[in-house]
């Protein structure tokens, strides 16, 4: 069942179009993240949804409602900042404790309630007996989870998290983004997300979502967005280089590197080829080239390399036996690895 829709939202400062004509629906229980570069609008449509910036047309739905008179305290949503926004003045129980506190009293039956729920989500954000401490002797990652706590301490209906996880170094986030998927799966949380972070999105979440200058670029499942892109943009943007104009007839492509295999049914005449770089593989015979540099990968080595024609390459390949700096080889391309771009 969908808990949120978005109908032709549009959202303009002055001329421009930050967010321009988006339709998006996330289902109940689901985990939907929004990625994109900085300027594209997932921001400004983690705002549209909260009830913090207003829309220039379209309609945003909670549960069947129009949301266009309902005020931010009163749409039963959960946001989270980059920044945390903890209270200084508060230690962590009285910061878990707010949304509880505005929602409704403190007294009596209320109060003891109210302990208790702060108890159970410190307990299940790991920082069980943190309830007396000063939030300025919290690590990051720590205060990361208090803010957490605070967000889910009023049962939202819908959890927003914009950008939770960006001031933590890459370990940490790492760890985190695990632990985050756990929770809201034990606890069936819907959640709407943004992210400049691919591996962030794609470890958290059911459904991707690629923003480009106020609109959708792309969505689908992780795995159908990593596989399948829909665009040069979104290749580039998850950060494939190896993206080439060609000319596609009878299951090969024509491109400044060569003839090179597609896949079956790949679509025909002028496209763009991407070549993931675990399809760029050595050969006895084939495209030559040198390398420019190696860079260390842990599990295997990158390869920059330069063509005897057309741009550089990116190339993956063993540690054992990886080729040095200087060194010339040659490369053919595994149609597996290949995809088919719609033409700019």
């Amino acid at each position: 069942m969908t808990l949120l829709e978005l109908a032709g939202v549009s959202v303009r400062f002055g001329e421009r179009a930050v967010v321009d004509a988006v339709d998006l629906e996330v289902a109940e229980h689901e985990i939907v993240c929004v990625l994109g570069p900085s300027g594209s609008g997932k921001s400004t449509l983690l705002r549209v949804v909260a009830g913090l910036q207003p829309v220039s047309a379209g309609r945003v739905l909670l549960g069947g409602a129009d949301q266009a008179r309902v005020p931010v305290h009163r749409r039963g949503v959960g946001l989270m900042f980059q920044d945390h926004q903890l209270f200084p003045h508060r230690d962590v129980g009285g910061n878990v404790a707010f949304g509880l506190r505005m929602r409704g009293s403190a007294r009596g039956s209320a109060r003891v309630a109210q302990e208790s729920r702060v108890a159970e989500l410190l307990e299940l954000v790991g920082l069980p007996g943190a309830r007396g401490r000063s939030v300025a002797s919290l690590s990051g990652g720590e205060q990361q989870r208090v803010a957490l706590a605070r967000a889910l301490a009023p049962s939202p209906r819908l959890l927003m998290l914009d950008e939770p996880l960006g001031q933590l170094d890459r370990g940490l986030r790492e760890r985190l983004v695990v632990e985050l998927r756990g929770l809201f799966s034990r606890l069936g949380t819907t959640v709407l997300a943004v992210t400049h972070d691919q591996g962030e999105a794609f470890a958290l979440a059911d459904r991707v979502v690629v923003m480009r200058e106020g609109r959708i670029a792309q969505a689908g499942t992780p795995l159908e967005v990593w596989q399948r892109p829909a665009s040069e943009f979104v290749a580039r943007f998850l950060g494939f280089e190896n993206v080439i104009a060609a000319v596609v007839a009878d299951g090969a492509a024509v491109t400044a590197w060569g003839k090179v295999q597609v896949p079956v049914g790949s679509p025909e005449g002028e496209q763009n080829l991407l070549i993931r770089p675990a399809g760029v593989v050595p050969a006895a015979a084939g495209l030559r080239c040198e390398v420019l540099s190696r860079t260390f990968r842990g599990t295997h080595v990158a390869l920059r390399l330069r063509p005897e024609a057309g741009p550089e390459l990116e190339a993956e390949c063993g540690l054992a036996g990886a080729p040095g700096v200087g060194e010339r080889v040659a490369v053919a391309f595994s149609p597996a690895e290949v995809v088919v771009l719609p033409a700019a």
